[in-house]
């Protein structure tokens, strides 16, 4: 059995920062030795030398392509850029082709990532107009979640019809996990933009056509649709300041839940950036003014926001290439969420041991993820090591097929070391030390 020992570390987890002795045995954390705790302001302090372990990201919002659309990324490409990043367990998202909304193609997709996946995976089931009935056979222990788009998306995955809609909150069993925009509301912006600015209007217009309007009125709609079925709803890349009263405590007695979950593009940008990133920023839902996205930061630390994610999305250089219709939306996240993340930490916006709440623990708790999410002795020993070391990101240190990233140029101030999967080391010192995915393992639920 592989044993390692991490001497004299500082370990995040559970609230607070220790300093310690860890040992992991096969895939698990065996043995925690604390020496001390230290304060929260003590993160200010850590030399470039000291190592600082935190469990590894679980990222509950990724695209990997695969399969259908593995020219831009697959499960290989996509998870190894994860593992690269400090992020051991993914929940891929069902918009592939073909679309993972029958049991036998999410059977499929489960098969793929036995042989292809290099950290550990889960699918979420795409609901549709038509496949409400599917949902109370899926298996709570294997799928996540229910993933509905409730705005424009990919071909026959928009529940659009009023009867389906209520369908498929009355018999999912399982959290949904809704993509919040408004369909009618994004048609008629678009019609009176390429009235204006032609066939293809420059991005700069992308936060007024898939608006502020539109994801309010989505989002509001389905916190109420979950009030009155009773279920547990996440919403998606929340975009704007108005959407995060919905999380607000339901009234006593009511068994219905809204999370909210603040996706990298809309922490990080907001519209002022589209003239100097352009196409690179285009993502739905659109990233919107700067007080949406200071809102946002500043709910990371007063409840409002439960979880942090990527809404990873891989395209090719040329598919970002035109305007509002023809640029295609979404931006590859996954290898830079940590850091991109950590930078906030330096900047005050959040402290440490609240972002490893938001991107490891609570992710672990929506979800009922089981024996992940925390560094605890027993738990699997999902581990990324980090140190201060100021570095600049190049083309070069991209593993995403698509090769790009709008974060190019970006001067951060940790840098991921080592990661560890299931207590094997699979990153170490910017490369990817394992050569198959022995190690990796479908997520456990615990329901």
């Amino acid at each position: 059995m592989q044993k390692t020992v991490f001497k004299d570390v500082i370990y995040v987890s559970d609230g607070r920062l220790f300093r310690a002795d860890l040992t992991v045995e096969g895939e698990y954390v065996t043995l925690i030795h604390d020496r001390e705790e230290l304060p929260a302001s003590a993160v200010e302090d850590i030399p470039r030398t000291q190592d600082v372990l935190l469990p590894g990201v679980i990222d509950t919002h990724v695209h990997t392509r695969e399969p259908g659309l593995t020219h831009k990324g697959d499960l290989t490409t996509e998870t190894r850029a994860a593992a690269a990043g400090g992020v051991t367990s993914i929940m891929d998202m069902p918009n592939v082709v073909p679309q993972t909304t029958t049991l036998d193609t999410l059977r499929d997709r489960f098969a793929l990532a036995r042989e292809h996946a290099y950290v550990n995976y889960s699918f979420l089931f795409g609901a549709t107009n038509t496949n409400a009935a599917t949902l109370p056979q899926l298996d709570p222990r294997c799928v996540p979640a229910v993933k509905l788009f409730m705005g424009s998306s990919t071909g026959g995955m928009l529940v659009d019809h009023g009867d389906a809609l209520h369908d498929v909150f009355r018999l999912a069993r399982l959290p949904i996990v809704a993509h919040c925009e408004d369909s009618a509301i994004i048609s008629e912006n678009m019609r009176r933009a390429r009235a204006e600015y032609g066939d293809d209007p420059d991005v700069a217009h992308h936060s007024e056509i898939r608006s502020r309007e539109a994801c309010i009125r989505s989002s509001r709609l389905a916190a109420e649709m979950a009030r009155q079925y009773g279920r547990h709803l996440h919403i998606a890349h929340v975009s704007t300041a108005e959407e995060l009263s919905l999380a607000a405590e339901t009234a006593p007695g009511h068994t219905s839940r809204v999370t909210l979950e603040a996706c990298l593009p809309h922490l990080l940008f907001c519209d002022d950036d589209y003239a100097r990133l352009g196409t690179c920023i285009k993502c739905n839902p659109a990233v919107k003014t700067r007080a949406d996205r200071d809102a946002l930061r500043r709910a990371l630390t007063d409840g409002s926001i439960a979880s942090i994610a990527t809404d990873h999305a891989p395209h090719l250089p040329d598919e970002k290439r035109g305007g509002c219709v023809r640029a295609a939306s979404g931006i590859p996240m996954v290898q830079y969420s940590l850091v991109a993340m950590l930078g906030l930490v330096d900047d005050g916006v959040l402290s440490l041991p609240r972002l490893v709440e938001l991107m490891c623990h609570a992710p672990a708790q929506l979800f009922d993820i089981d024996g992940r999410g925390f560094i605890r002795e027993g738990m699997k020993a999902d581990i990324v090591l980090l140190r201060r070391e100021p570095w600049t990101l190049t083309k070069d240190d991209i593993v995403s097929r698509c090769g790009w990233s709008p974060l190019e140029g970006r001067t951060f101030g940790w840098k991921v070391c080592r990661t560890y999967c299931n207590g094997r080391l699979v990153f170490d010192g910017g490369r990817l030390t394992a050569d198959d995915n022995a190690h990796a393992r479908q997520l456990a639920f615990d329901r």
